[in-house]
């Protein structure tokens, strides 16, 4: 299974996936990370396309051996959301702005998820919808 944990910057979308994959024994791919272990940076629209790519295919080796992923990165656009190809998608639409305006500029509302947190929220609450699905 792979989980999307979507949202804007600085919505809880780490803190919420760290747990959630800590309770499911899964797999967790941050973003950030993966950036960082790639070397890169590359925020443009071209580039957030590759890090859509990469963390599908990263998250897919996870699930081939068995294992759930948990992936956590902003996937602002219906496209990436698309290209990532999730099984259970949590919005985490706990701000009304991100730290980037190009960012927040570029977001686009999901239009379908499985789950909307929208404030505090409950661990065992997530995971009741999560295996339910």
């Amino acid at each position: 299974m792979k989980i999307l944990v979507m949202g804007l910057p600085g919505s809880g979308k780490t803190t919420l996936a760290t747990q959630l994959a800590k309770r499911l024994n899964a797999v967790h791919l941050n973003a950030d990370e993966i950036r960082d272990l790639f070397g890169d940076h590359n925020f443009s629209r071209a580039g957030r396309f590759t890090q859509a790519r990469r963390m599908r295919d990263l998250a897919e080796i996870v699930t081939r051996n068995g294992n759930i992923a948990v992936a956590d990165f902003v996937c602002p656009l219906e496209e990436t959301r698309s290209i990532f190809d999730a099984d259970f998608t949590i919005w985490v639409d706990r701000t009304q702005k991100g730290r980037f305006e190009d960012t927040n500029q570029l977001f686009e509302a999901p239009p379908e998820f499985d789950l909307r947190v929208t404030g505090e929220y409950h661990v065992d609450d997530i995971l009741t919808a999560v295996n339910g699905s």
